[in-house]
């Protein structure tokens, strides 16, 4: 393929994914801001139903993830009708993945916002978006499968292409659907909600459009109704692990969201807030993390392991200097900030006091998410699974209750919990991928070389 060096260099891969992403935090941070025009209660009841949406998005990456970890090792064996065929089998999974998932939350959404002890208006706000988004997730289970894949090819920029056109749909409609303008009537959650699920539909027929275009061994109707055994286990092999790790992860910060119920609407709106101001922080983190997660499957692909060890710290040193230096910056202007969503001196205050802790919490999750996310490509998913449940399950959940409720720190104590969380499974990361026991958890069986003939004919 006339992209092979392309996807062996980080540098390319990264920006398209940094902008990407970056474009994907802007959609979140224009939805709070537009969504913020209508009432505090309304970003608070966004954000809620946003984390419930994420969980559900976090059970698709099982099968997306995984899929593209083992899309990636099959391209460095160089066998692309094998990558073919799992790409075909991802999306038929991950689709009736997303039909049940969206079923259950038209259905139970609201009584899942209520055990998240979400009340009042905030939970009037939170049903209406959660019933319109969490009903069409199955098209970001879609979007998923082909997104993550179309990546593993070394096609990051096309797929930033269709992320910038995504967005720019979704603002258009928000000021439409939100505001109600050329005679259509404000709609205000029910409008930003509409205008997410629409947006989504049209990225998803995008994707399907470049999948075929750039593939050299193109997805043929017998891949996606052809189920196999062999390319399921490895996809359920690498996914399930980092998707339960995702999952825990993400339930953890759930509780720690119903901590946060009991101190106020203000402290729901801070965190809504602070949140999507940190996602900045940590985004060229994630970046740096997807491009070299493609780099070292193919590389374990190809057997090629000791370039693998290299560039993961390589990339884990670049990864942490950025952080460092947007999180500085951050700081610095983080009043200035809140003041673009709210006029509350109270969230304010409360929010700056908190983005100051954001330099303990960053630094630790930036190498997490480098090293992290390179064990699962090389196949060793299992581990940083085990290691997230003692630590944010048995070490951050009791000590942010004893902080935010015992101690009286309030938000302060969540964030602080979580970085302590970061930092214990970064230094124990750190060793495992320094002990390079990922090497023997390659997926790919490489056939034995054959024997010269000379050698054949001496043995007989």
């Amino acid at each position: 393929m006339e992209q092979t060096k392309q996807q062996f260099s980080l540098i390319k891969l990264t920006w398209p994914i940094f902008l990407e992403l970056f474009l994907f935090m802007l959609m979140g941070s224009v939805d709070t801001f537009m969504i913020s025009s209508v009432s505090d209660d309304a970003v608070s009841g966004v954000g809620a139903a946003n984390q419930i949406v994420a969980m559900a998005i976090l059970v698709l990456s099982v099968i997306g993830n995984g899929a593209a970890i083992v899309v990636s090792q099959y391209l460095g064996s160089k066998k692309p009708q094998e990558a073919a065929q799992v790409t075909g089998n991802a999306v038929t999974l991950n689709l009736a993945v997303g039909v049940v998932l969206s079923i259950v939350l038209l259905l139970f959404g609201g009584h899942l916002l209520s055990a998240l002890n979400v009340k009042g208006d905030i939970l009037e706000h939170a049903k209406v978006y959660i019933q319109i988004v969490g009903g069409g997730i199955f098209l970001q289970a879609l979007i998923n499968a082909l997104a993550t894949t179309i990546r593993t090819y070394g096609f990051t920029k096309q797929t930033m292409l269709v992320s910038l056109l995504m967005n720019i749909i979704h603002v258009i409609g928000n000021y439409l659907l939100i505001y109600g303008h050329f005679g259509i009537p404000a709609l205000g959650v029910q409008g930003a909600a509409i205008s997410t699920v629409a947006s989504r539909f049209i990225c998803l027929i995008l994707f399907f459009l470049l999948l075929y275009r750039i593939m050299d061994v193109k997805v043929k109707w017998s891949y996606y109704t052809n189920l196999s055994k062999i390319y399921v286990r490895q996809i359920f092999k690498i996914g399930i692990p980092s998707a339960f790790e995702s999952i825990t992860y993400q339930s953890c910060q759930l509780v720690f969201t119903m901590y946060i119920t009991y101190l106020g609407a203000e402290a729901m709106a801070t965190r809504q807030y602070a949140v999507n101001i940190s996602n900045y922080i940590y985004l060229f983190s994630v970046a740096v993390s997807m491009g070299t997660s493609i780099i070292v499957g193919h590389l374990v692909g190809a057997r090629r392991t000791e370039e693998a060890y290299r560039r993961v710290f390589a990339s884990a040193k670049w990864a942490l200097l950025v952080t460092v230096v947007i999180d500085i910056v951050i700081i610095l202007v983080r009043e200035p900030l809140f003041g673009l969503f709210t006029d509350n001196t109270q969230i304010i205050a409360m929010g700056a006091s908190v983005l100051l802790l954001s330099f303990f919490l960053e630094t630790g999750r930036t190498c997490n998410l480098v090293i992290i996310n390179s064990l699962r490509a090389s196949g060793d998913a299992k581990f940083p699974v085990y290691m997230g449940l003692i630590s944010m399950v048995c070490m951050s959940l009791p000590l942010g209750y004893l902080l935010v409720f015992k101690l009286d720190l309030g938000l302060a104590g969540v964030w602080l919990a979580t970085a302590a969380d970061e930092w214990v499974r970064a230094i124990i990361m750190y060793f495992r991928w320094k002990s390079r026991a990922w090497e023997k958890h390659g997926l790919i069986q490489h056939e034995a070389p054959q024997p010269a003939p000379a050698a054949a004919a001496a043995a007989h």
